[in-house]
């Protein structure tokens, strides 16, 4: 028998499941720190961690990083366990949280964190909580998307419980911070380094595990995205090559747009590859071509099938995105899309993006139409993103030379002692991505 034969993601997922609660529950160090690939089920993990840490009569708070992430998790406590108590800490705005909550009979809301004190679970983002004084400290905490929280934000809530499982994503965007970090470079205490990171530094001992199966990318998306970007914590699809399917009912009128859109349907991928030129940042020519996939992927009627469901979906609008590097460059696409009568579509930078899960995804590579390669160009966390939010097929939209662009500009950051080097670095993980797309180049015909 085959290793691919014998491997079964749902008995992995599982054993992986099993072992990261038996040491959350069970186990007697401080902390457990589980590595996520893009959609393996991190947030059903964390619901599950804190149902059971509830049920064991363990007082938990909850770090999110961001207000959307509070409001789902709080959704989905609420949704799984109606009889769960749950608080939700929010700020003093005006509008501090999703008005969906007012509908969940067991979820108290509160600014005021002594108001929502002796509840099972509390929730909040990890900014809220450091403004958070207690005289007896939680017993547990779960700090979602780890790897997105900096190590300072990290030290502001740590007063704040006695253990903790931090759950997140390696492969995705480093935290973000407004101020350079070289001051702090190579020492284990950088502010800017992101909470994980710092906490293995001084705490190696600690279990580490990692989710093995993403359920959200199909077989022909996990290899890429595993290989190119998580090449130290490998992870396979939940899915075969057979499980998903993506269909047109109108033929393709055989303009590039539509043989790279029936490309992606056929192989998960698709390049549709514009003339070498450097280009402004909202490149005119990249932004139609974006706006013009979009639209001809809704007018020909798509439907998705899937392992979920035995009937074909209908492809929509909410079930497609438009990746970019930057905001003006998604503000350039969503006037585009206007302009064609297409509304409905997400259209936004991968730091938004994170977390979000579609059908079928068109993304502006990075680097297309770059007179060079920056870091933040480089960084592997923005192509893996948005490379990895598709279920069934992801078109990337890119001028032809970045592979020379890549070549004539290598790695020219300095190299700071006692710094981890992140691999694989963004110049590897683009060249791999470049290669793979390569099978699937259609040239750009307007």
């Amino acid at each position: 028998m085959t290793t691919e034969a014998a491997f079964d993601p749902g008995t992995a997922a599982t054993r992986a499941t099993d072992a990261i609660l038996r040491d959350t529950l069970h186990g007697t160090a401080r902390g457990v720190v589980v590595d996520s690939p893009p959609g393996a089920g991190k947030s059903t993990l964390v619901v599950r961690a804190a149902l059971e840490l509830a049920g064991a009569g363990r007082s938990l708070m909850v770090v999110a990083q961001t207000n959307a992430q509070v409001d789902d998790l709080v959704q989905r406590l609420a949704q799984k366990d109606p009889e769960l108590p749950v608080g939700r800490l929010h700020s003093s705005d005006s509008d501090p949280y999703d008005k969906a909550l007012e509908r969940l009979p067991n979820v108290r809301k509160s600014a005021k964190a002594a108001e929502l004190a002796g509840l099972p679970v509390v929730v909040s983002t990890a900014a809220k909580w450091a403004h958070v004084k207690v005289d007896e400290p939680w017993r547990h905490a779960i700090v979602d998307e780890a790897y997105q929280m900096r190590s300072d934000g990290l030290l502001a809530v740590a007063g704040l419980f006695e253990r903790a499982l931090f759950v997140g994503d390696p492969g995705q965007l480093d935290p973000f911070s407004i101020v350079g970090g070289e001051q702090w470079a190579g020492l284990s205490y950088d502010p800017s380094a992101s909470a994980v990171s710092t906490l293995l530094a001084h705490n190696p001992q600690l279990p580490q595990h990692r989710l093995p199966v993403s359920w959200r990318l199909p077989a022909s998306a996990a290899p890429l995205v595993s290989d190119a970007f998580y090449p130290y914590t490998p992870f396979r699809s939940g899915t075969g090559h057979g499980d998903r399917a993506l269909s047109f009912g109108v033929p393709s009128d055989g303009s590039g747009v539509d043989r790279v859109i029936d490309e992606a349907a056929g192989s998960g991928w698709g390049l549709l590859e514009l003339p070498a030129r450097h280009t402004p940042r909202t490149d005119p020519e990249a932004v139609r071509a974006l706006a013009t996939v979009v639209r001809r992927l809704l007018d020909r009627g798509g439907a998705a099938r899937s392992e979920g469901s035995p009937d074909p979906t209908p492809l929509t609008a909410g079930r497609v995105a438009v990746g970019t590097a930057h905001r003006d460059q998604a503000a350039a696409v969503r006037a585009a899309l206007t302009e064609l009568g297409v509304t409905d579509v997400t259209v936004d930078t991968a730091n938004r993006l994170q977390g979000m899960e579609f059908d079928v995804t068109v993304i502006l590579h990075p680097l297309s139409g770059r007179p060079d390669a920056t870091a933040f160009h480089l960084e592997t966390g923005r192509l893996c993103v948005l490379a990895s939010r598709h279920r069934h097929a992801c078109v990337v939209v890119c001028r032809a030379g970045v592979g020379d662009l890549l070549d004539a500009y290598p790695s020219t950051e300095p190299v700071q002692l006692g710094t981890l080097v992140k691999f694989p670095d963004g110049w590897e993980a683009n060249h791999a991505v470049l290669a793979h797309l390569a099978e699937h180049r259609v040239p750009w015909t307007p």
